[in-house]
């Protein structure tokens, strides 16, 4: 009888061990970070601005632009729709002013490398005054996050802009990164993405980034922590082309799209993956040029910014209250969203949002 007694309990043992593993891997959380560089809050919630998209300084296809951003009634919903009609309906879509919304940069330079280092470190670092400004002396949330039990070495970033080798400070982080131009061996796209005309020196089309990270959710890595970061609309803004600003910022959806139906089609992240979308900075207002740019002094209201996420965790509709909400609350927003508290390794840093249930 004792000896009955012994199989059993080392049988109930066995049974409770994998009840207890199948329990972690149902509660096993994945977050996917995506910014859409210098993408302004105004085009986000209303649309095509009427004026400029027909301004023959900004535009060159005047006829296809009125017929895909001008025409449709609403012109938010043509620009993004998977924006506003998924992620607004299902999850959060915070920053819009028009409605009493909310959201800003907290740092004083109100441009790319200040901006993702508060974003992503929670705080701004005022020594930070330039694009150029050299490795990121601060551990940002995806470095703390690849130290963590069950996540280090899952922690994966892809971006277009090559600055990123710098804010993400990979030698130091061990954060997984490819940026720029960074080759892809072993993919269908590298001699493509080796061959085609680079119209920016330092920042690759979104489409390879998308890609790049499209495989890595696909493939035998499985991240558990994504950050991309796209860069087409801030380039185009740059230049003057609001058209393929406008593009851009359709493309960028449609990614975000194939990437929130690519997580839901596989099963170690469907019902388990957050998906947090948000930008660096605003853009200029008041001159007819000022949208073009950004920063603060000569390019008001620049530091405006806004945010959406989806996914199991997140308050459908659900609206912070009280003060306006800061891009610096992103990094704990992300550890959040895997229930890890990243003011326990920065008590300095900003709260995360309150978005989730």
């Amino acid at each position: 009888m004792g000896r009955t007694l012994r199989i059993f309990a080392a049988a109930l043992a066995v049974a409770l061990s994998f009840h207890l593993v199948a329990a972690a891997a149902a509660r096993e959380r994945n977050v996917v970070l995506v910014t859409l560089d210098g993408m302004p809050w105004q085009e986000v919630f209303r649309g095509a601005d009427p004026a400029r998209a027909a301004d023959r300084a900004f535009v060159s296809e005047l006829r296809e632009l009125k017929k895909d951003f001008l025409d449709p009634p609403d012109r938010a919903r043509a620009l993004m729709p998977f924006l506003h009609e998924v992620v607004a309906k299902q999850g959060v879509l915070l920053g819009d002013r028009d409605h009493g919304g909310c959201m800003a940069v907290t740092n004083d330079q109100w441009f790319s490398y200040p901006g993702y280092n508060e974003l992503l470190t929670g705080k701004p670092d005022p020594a930070i005054r330039s694009n150029e400004h050299g490795p990121n002396r601060n551990v940002t949330v995806l470095e703390w996050l690849n130290r963590q039990p069950g996540l280090k070495g899952r922690v994966q970033a892809f971006a277009s802009w090559e600055a990123f080798r710098d804010i993400l400070n990979p030698g130091r982080s061990g954060v997984a990164v490819n940026a720029g131009w960074d080759a892809a061996p072993g993919t269908q796209f590298a001699r493509l993405q080796a061959e085609v005309p680079r119209l920016w020196p330092v920042e690759r089309f979104d489409a390879f980034t998308h890609v790049l990270a499209l495989e890595a959710l696909k493939g035998q890595s499985r991240p558990r922590v994504l950050y991309i970061a796209y860069g087409d609309t801030d380039e185009f803004a740059h230049e003057g082309r609001y058209d393929q600003m406008l593009w851009a910022a359709r493309r960028s959806d449609a990614f975000l799209a194939e990437l929130w139906k690519t997580l839901q089609a596989h099963p170690a992240y469907a019902g388990r993956t957050t998906l947090i979308v948000t930008t660096d900075h605003g853009r200029g207002v008041g001159g007819k040029d000022a949208w073009r740019h950004h920063g603060r002094g000569a390019f008001a209201q620049s530091n405006e910014t806004w945010l959406a996420a989806i996914g199991p965790d997140v308050a459908q509709g659900k609206r912070p209250g009280g003060e306006c909400a800061s891009s610096s609350q992103v990094a704990a927003t992300v550890a959040s969203a895997l229930a890890l508290d990243w003011r326990a390794f920065d008590p300095a840093a900003a709260r995360p949002l309150d978005i989730f249930r």
